[in-house]
């Protein structure tokens, strides 16, 4: 094994020991977070090191697959955060506008 090969060892080592603690950092936050935005926001982060994990294993083992796999769920997650953005926002809608209109301005208009 040359100087290479360890340095590339030992940076997977590194990077897979990062990896890890940012996800049960994360985990904490999904589990404590005060607001449903830091829920969401925190389920987005492990989306990210989901997909990093998936980087450093298929750098380790040689296979181009795992590309494949690290966009198809760089997409859904994507899809899954404008999902939850959608719903915050909804429901914030609701509870700023809705429920606090005393003219019927936000409400709908029955005719």
């Amino acid at each position: 094994m040359n100087a290479i090969e360890e340095f590339l060892v030992f940076a997977e080592v590194i990077a897979l020991a990062l990896l890890s603690v940012s996800f049960l950092l994360t985990v904490v936050r999904v589990l404590v977070g005060p607001s449903l935005p830091d829920r969401v926001l925190a389920l987005d982060m492990l989306v990210t090191i989901a997909i990093g994990f998936i980087a450093v294993i298929g750098i380790r083992t040689g296979f181009t697959l795992y590309l494949d796999i690290a966009i198809a769920l760089g997409l859904v997650g994507f899809l899954a955060t404008v999902a939850f953005a959608r719903f915050v926002l909804s429901r914030r809608y609701e509870q700023e506008f809705v429920k606090r209109d005393t003219l019927g301005i936000y409400g709908d208009k029955e005719q």
